[in-house]
């Protein structure tokens, strides 16, 4: 098995795509008014807009009361540069890179949507074998 995307569902899919484009440095590609993906080797972030929820048969499970109960993961080559890049895009900095316990030195903000996202770089040396 392996993970293939993980999908955003959001009721504003345009700056939810403009906001993604700008954190991963990527250029989103879109299929359909209501559904992009940003796709990196290893994953594709997929964005769809709460309408997409139509075809599945519901659309009450967007209605999350929180969306801190996951946690988007990039492993980037340095965090602090990317932090200064970041502050540019959102004022809600959950945490400023700061050094992990488990080696990862790690930034943590959320997209317009409440999401969090966590921009990591391993620095100790169980963390670097680990992602090598």
């Amino acid at each position: 098995m392996k993970l293939a995307s993980l999908r955003i569902i959001t009721a504003n899919i345009k700056q939810s795509a403009a906001f993604y484009e700008k954190a991963m440095g990527l250029t989103a590609q879109w299929y359909t008014e209501d559904f992009a993906e940003l796709k990196t080797t290893t994953i594709t972030i997929a964005i769809g807009s709460t309408r997409t929820m139509k075809m599945f048969g519901s659309e009450h499970l967007t209605e999350s009361k929180s969306a801190t109960n996951t946690i988007i993961e990039f492993l980037v080559p340095n965090v602090d540069v990317e932090y200064e890049r970041i502050k540019t895009l959102t004022n809600n900095i959950v945490q400023e890179p700061t050094t992990m316990p488990w080696g990862n030195r790690s930034l943590l903000f959320c997209d317009p949507d409440g999401n969090l996202i966590n921009f990591f770089t391993p620095v100790s040396t169980e963390a670097l074998q680990k992602f090598s």
